[in-house]
């Protein structure tokens, strides 16, 4: 769902003093400038019907989710570099993409707009219960996102493999360690093109320095060079060049 909001620019005047005068300066001697611009970013949230299957926190590349457990959901982290794979990995379509845009002018108007980030392919091949190990606490039901899953008093759970989709949360969230669980998951698609300007490029090496999978570096002839096997596509590289030679483009048939 796409939201749009706005608020007055003298609000916004004082949220920058606020947060940009020390505790000493007087407020009301204390003035800031905007001038009119464009701000663009982008988020992502973990909504509270996450399933506790763990699969985001298990593909993330660089580590930048919390695990979940049966108590609380999983919960993206502050070096997170929005590659977007936990959303396009997410069995249940709770992870979402975000993208912020704030036009300042004689106004603020702010603009959420919700990205459609495509799913993998995710498959459950086999699926079962230890009947040795079960305790029939019903865990394993509760966070079924397919209610595949019947649990009867002192009865060994039942999983029905014709509704189940291959999450892992019944396994996840099993205290007894009873589930195992055998999936197939698809490769991550392509969503974004990250294009080289190398007349741009003034050698900096800011993106080589930055890139959390070391997946770009300037070879002995100065020339920006891509490993497109370990690039993630995140918002790194093209977000810290100083001379935007790199640039992070969405492809439009997946927008």
């Amino acid at each position: 769902m796409d939201v749009t909001f706005k608020k007055k620019i003298e609000d916004l005047h004082k949220e920058v003093a606020l947060k940009s005068a020390d505790l000493e300066d007087n407020l009301e001697d204390f003035s800031v400038e905007i001038e009119p611009c464009i701000v663009m970013d982008k988020f992502i949230t973990i909504s509270s019907r996450c399933v506790r299957c763990n699969l985001c926190a298990q593909e993330c590349p660089v580590d930048a989710i919390a695990e979940s457990d049966s108590i609380k959901p999983a919960k993206i982290l502050n070096n997170c570099v929005k590659c977007e794979i936990c959303a396009q990995s997410c069995p249940v379509r709770c992870i979402r993409v975000v993208e912020s845009r704030a036009h300042v002018n004689d106004q603020v108007e702010y603009e959420l707009k919700d990205l459609k980030i495509p799913h993998r392919v995710i498959r459950c091949e086999n699926i079962e219960v230890n009947p040795d190990k079960c305790i029939s606490c019903g865990t394993c039901k509760k966070f079924c996102p397919t209610q595949a899953i019947t649990v009867e008093d002192d009865q060994t759970a039942l999983i029905n493999q014709d509704l189940c989709v291959g999450c892992g949360a019944c396994a996840n969230v099993c205290e007894a360690d009873a589930i195992s669980l055998e999936r197939f998951l698809g490769p991550v698609k392509e969503t974004r093109r990250l294009d080289i300007d190398q007349k741009a490029c003034v050698e900096c090496q800011m993106c080589e320095e930055s890139c959390p999978t070391g997946a770009i570096k300037l070879d002995d002839d100065e020339k920006i060079v891509l490993d497109k096997d370990k690039c993630i596509l995140c918002d790194i590289c093209s977000t810290k060049c100083p001379v935007s030679a790199l640039k992070l483009e969405r492809l439009s048939h997946e927008s």
